[in-house]
Parts: C-alpha cells; sequence; structure tokens
C-alpha cells in the first residue's frame, strides 16, 4: 500500500470523526477493518439464534450493570463487532440471577454477612430459577451450550395447607375434591333444567359427559371421592388402601385450595418448565465467558453519568470512562439517584417503578426425606401460611443430601422475613414448615441461607412493579440522548429472565440502526 493510500485513510477517518463523532468514526473503522470485529475471536454458538444484528458497524459502548439485561446487551453488541465495557458495581456478576454454593458469601445492606455451608453438589438459585419452555431464555441456553433439565413445577404428590385446613393433604386429593364437587354441582344444576335457557339439547349432553369426566361423578352426579385422590397405602399387589372419604362441598369451598390447584394455569408456569443443569448462573457464566475476560469490572460503582455532544462520559469509584454510547441495565430506583445530565423527564420516569419485596431460605438437609418418607420428586407445596410456598429440588434425586427452598416470599411476608436476622428468619422458617413435614422439618437441618432483596447491595427488591397507565415506560424505552436503558421492567414479562433479554436485544437493535446510520 503506498504512503498515499495511508493518508487517504486517515484523512477519511479524521473528516468522518469530524463531521459524525466517534460513534461514525469506528463505524468507517470498522468497515475499513481496523476496528475489534467481536469479543471473543471465532467463537461459533452450536446453533445460531434466530437474533442477530446485521450490518457490520464498530463504535465504543459502556453497559452499566453485569445483570441479564446487561450481560445480553455485551454479548449481542459484541458479536456485532462493538467494543464494549461492563461496570459492575457489586463484587459478582448476574445480578438477580444469583446462585449460592458452599463457601460463597452474602452480604446485606445491613453489613449482616452469612457463610453458606452446603455440602458439594448443592447448590441454591436464590433468585431466578426456572423458565418457561416459550421464553427466549432457552434459545440463549441453546445458543451458549448451556444444558438443561426439567424443572418441576406441578407435582401431584406435593402437599396443600391452608389455616382451617385439619391436615395438609396431597396436592391430587385437594384438585380431585375440587374438582369433583364442582362438576357434582354444575351437573345437578343441568340435570334439573337450570341452564335450559343457554344449552340445546346437544349441548346438554355434551356437557354432562364432560362434568362426568372431569370430575370423575358417578351416574347418581354425586361425588363420592375417586382414585384420583391417593391412597393411605399404595397399590401393589392389593388393591391399595383408599383415603377417608372426602369431606363436603363446604368443606372443600372453606379450605380455599383454588389458588394451590391453578398454581399452574398461567401461561408463564404451565409445564413444563426447565432449569440449567448445575445452578441457574451457567447463563451468566456462559454470556461473561463469550464477552471476553477483562471486559467485565466488578466493584465499579457508577458515581455520575453525563451525555456530552460526541459521547458519554461515566465517573465511577476507580476512575472516569468516556465511550460514544452507553446502556444503563441498572434497577431504575438505583439509577434515578445516580447524578448526570439525563434530564428531568427521565429521573422523574426512572423514580416512578417501585421495587416489589422478595425473600427465600434455601434449607439443606443431609438425607433426602421428601423423596424417602414423602414420595416427593420436585415440584412445590402451596399454603397460604407466611412462607407461602415450600420448593423441592428438581435435581440430584437419590442423592445424599438436598435442598429446599423453605420460603418464597413477597410483598407483605417478605418484609416480614427480610426485617428478622438470618437466625430468626430460619426458625420461624422451620416453626411454620413443620406444621406441613413434622419434626423431621426442624431436626434433620443441615444448613440454611437466606435472601432479603430489599437488602441487597445495588439492587434493592426483587423486581418491579409499575404503576397503571405510565408514560415513563414509553419514555424509558427511547435513548436520553446517547443512553439507553435496559431490564426487564421495560417489558411485559417483569420479573423473568426473558424480559430482561428482550429488553437488551430491542436496545441493540436501535443503538446498532443509529451507529449505521450516522453521517460517514
Amino acid at each position: 500500500m503506498s504512503g498515499a493510500d495511508r493518508l487517504t485513510r486517515r484523512a477519511l477517518l479524521v473528516g468522518v470523526g469530524a463531521a459524525g463523532g466517534a460513534g461514525a468514526m469506528f463505524a468507517a473503522m470498522g468497515a475499513l477493518g481496523l476496528a475489534p470485529q467481536e469479543q471473543r475471536a471465532q467463537y461459533t454458538p452450536p446453533r445460531p439464534s434466530d437474533f442477530r444484528l446485521t450490518g457490520r458497524a464498530a463504535a465504543k459502548v459502556l453497559v452499566l450493570g453485569a445483570g441479564v439485561a446487561g450481560l445480553t446487551c455485551a454479548y449481542e453488541l459484541g458479536k456485532a463487532g462493538y467494543d464494549c465495557t461492563v461496570l459492575e458495581a457489586g463484587d459478582r456478576i448476574g445480578g438477580r440471577n444469583l446462585t449460592l454454593r458452599g463457601g460463597d458469601r452474602l452480604t446485606e445492606t445491613s453489613g449482616a454477612t452469612q457463610t453458606v455451608e452446603f455440602g458439594e453438589g448443592v447448590y441454591f438459585n436464590a433468585g431466578a430459577a426456572r423458565i418457561a419452555q416459550w421464553m427466549v431464555t432457552l434459545d440463549y441456553c441453546r445458543e451458549l451450550g448451556v444444558p438443561i433439565e426439567t424443572f418441576v413445577n406441578n407435582n401431584a404428590s406435593a402437599y396443600v395447607y391452608n389455616h382451617g385446613m385439619p391436615a395438609p393433604v396431597r396436592a391430587r386429593t385437594a384438585r380431585a375434591d375440587l374438582y369433583g364437587h364442582i362438576s357434582e354441582l354444575l351437573a345437578k344444576a343441568t340435570h334439573a333444567g337450570a341452564l335450559d335457557r343457554r344449552l340445546t339439547g346437544e349441548d346438554r349432553e355434551r356437557l354432562m359427559a364432560f362434568l362426568r369426566r372431569f370430575g370423575d361423578i358417578g351416574g347418581e352426579l354425586s361425588y363420592t371421592g375417586s382414585p384420583r385422590r391417593g391412597y393411605a397405602t399404595d397399590p401393589g399387589l392389593g388393591p391399595g388402601t383408599p383415603l377417608a372419604p372426602p369431606g363436603g362441598l363446604a368443606e372443600v369451598l372453606a379450605a380455599g385450595v383454588g389458588r394451590a390447584v391453578t398454581m399452574d394455569f398461567g401461561y408463564d408456569q404451565a409445564a413444563p418448565m426447565f432449569q440449567p443443569v448445575g445452578g441457574m448462573d451457567a447463563i451468566v457464566a456462559a454470556l461473561a465467558r463469550e464477552i471476553g475476560p477483562g471486559r467485565i469490572r466488578t466493584g465499579t460503582a457508577v458515581t455520575k453519568i453525563t451525555n456530552l455532544p460526541d459521547g458519554v462520559e461515566v465517573i465511577h469509584h476507580a476512575g472516569t470512562e468516556r465511550a460514544d454510547y452507553c446502556v444503563a441495565a441498572l434497577p431504575p430506583h438505583v439509577l434515578a439517584k445516580i447524578p448526570g445530565n439525563l434530564g428531568a423527564a427521565v429521573v422523574s420516569a426512572l423514580a416512578t417503578p417501585r421495587p416489589v419485596s422478595a425473600g427465600k431460605i434455601g434449607l439443606e438437609y443431609g438425607r433426602r426425606w421428601w423423596e424417602q418418607d414423602d414420595r416427593i420428586y420436585g415440584g412445590i407445596t402451596e399454603t397460604d401460611l407466611d412462607i407461602t410456598h415450600i420448593w423441592y429440588p428438581s435435581y440430584g434425586y437419590h442423592a445424599a443430601r438436598g435442598l429446599v427452598v423453605g420460603y418464597y416470599a413477597t410483598d407483605e411476608h417478605a418484609r416480614t422475613y427480610g426485617g428478622l436476622s438470618h437466625r430468626d428468619r430460619l426458625r420461624r422458617a422451620l416453626t411454620q414448615g413443620k406444621k406441613i413435614h413434622g419434626e423431621k422439618y426442624r431436626s434433620e437441618l443441615v444448613s440454611a441461607v437466606s435472601i432479603d432483596w430489599d437488602r441487597r447491595p445495588h439492587i434493592g427488591g426483587g423486581w418491579m412493579r409499575w404503576p397503571e397507565h405510565s408514560e415513563g415506560l414509553a419514555l424509558l424505552r427511547r435513548p436520553a440522548d446517547r443512553v439507553y436503558f435496559a431490564g426487564d421492567w421495560l417489558t411485559h414479562l417483569v420479573a423473568w429472565q426473558a424480559g430482561a433479554m428482550e429488553s437488551a436485544r430491542a436496545v441493540v437493535t436501535d443503538l446498532h440502526r443509529r451507529v449505521l446510520s450516522a453521517p460517514v
């Protein structure tokens, strides 16, 4: 190449930078093959995603926050040739994707610290824990090579226990009795002609046939029990010993089991659900691996964000960074408190959604008694006690040890537990869980760790809740000059990793389009 050619390239880049800013100059460098083209050289996913930024571009981007949204932004931008640096205030990446193992330390804003003492192979998904099969999260698991396994969200052998019930009952029993009594009521009303003005003769026959099957009611249109309820002694060589006869309709309604037996009816809770093998943080680790070592800095709390005419300046505890663009993937109420020049309307919008309180406790046992004694393999017990749920592990079946989620509480119940010391959280959770599982729930405990997301540094809440008809959502889906916003709180999948990933895809698409269209 001649000296004249080199001069022409240099002059071109200088001119582009003067006219369109650093972003346009990086884009031109990318086109000339002079800028970084990818975060990790020669990376090829096991199977490419359906999502991919088209057209090569290059600019320097600062991503604030190494949660799932921030890491997804850096990963996708890196594949398209951008130079990304991720700044994370905490001492570990992942945000609310948090898996705890033996040796980990968990610190709250109060200064209280717990050291995790789980045995080998035992882990606790303290935040995100399950993935619906329609969610984009599974696409990233496939693309990143993260193996998955079934998360048992609904188990007929788990229990239902509410105030007023004399004892816990199996979920299958509660469901059979509720469906049976409702079917009897509707069938008798139909037979008596109460629905004649709404049904044709053919409709009536079809409805009656459905109700007989749905509720397992007999020819007398009465529900007197069903094998669906389960057995006191399971069938084997003999026919099994039936359970005691069901209570009447009034008793079933008074038990209030409706929430428990419809828990998985929602679109985002329907079986089958999934989890990464070995812990939810496998997703975070895979994203970080592909972003590249040295591009993610932990312990770097941002203290000021300033839009400049040709870029963004970010001040943090370790110094100052400049880039062409910034993606702020922090919780909005945290971001609202960071000084800068984002504008009053943007700051007000960021402060609008409120954090939802959430907390969990992981209980490790030296014997998997829920499998051995109760014949429960995965799934969730539902209760109106303040623990709300008991989750049984969907991995490690027949292992020596195992971990039960002793409560997964939100809102008022989460604040109740969160206001206690870990020791008192544990004592309260064991007292409540003992009402369902008996003394072994307390006596066979090996270790425990609890998390209160309100007190998690740099996060301050389980997820966000927007007021109805807020105009701030639309505002924050657009950039504030060169600062973009990303997070599950900007989607209709709040509290799901899929929401964070969908938001990240929207942001990088918008930013990439802007860089490609910048004047050259």
